[in-house]
């Protein structure tokens, strides 16, 4: 059941959806179900929590998703060697770290963990 006011899905365009599926995968563990060949479900623990979609037009200037992870090297080392790139070196800031990191379609996601 959702909560009311609460974030309940992320969307966000992709250049090739096979590509984003193989990159969330690689670096988060991500899992997806597919609903044709443009759009995919990202699953979380208790249901559906967001959907990437192909189009040549990326949605430009959307909410900044923010990652959490128990070791934030760990993750910036995934999020490499999956094919992303780095936009912001990690970072402390009051109550932890964080770095942002582009997609390989060029979306902007960060990463933080505790202090």
């Amino acid at each position: 059941m959702p909560t009311h006011h609460a974030i309940d899905y992320i969307e966000f365009t992709v250049r090739d959806l096979a590509e984003a599926k193989r990159f969330y995968a690689e670096a988060f563990g991500w899992r997806f179900t597919d609903y044709g060949p443009t759009y995919a479900g990202i699953q979380g623990a208790d249901g559906e929590v967001g959907g990437m979609e192909q189009t040549d037009a990326l949605r430009q200037g959307g909410p900044l998703v923010i990652l959490y992870s128990e070791d934030l090297e760990a993750s910036l080392d995934a999020v490499l060697a999956a094919g992303g790139s780095l936009a912001k070196e990690p970072f402390a800031f009051p109550g932890g770290r964080r770095f942002h990191f582009l997609d390989p379609s060029g979306n902007e996601l960060a990463v933080w963990t505790a202090a």
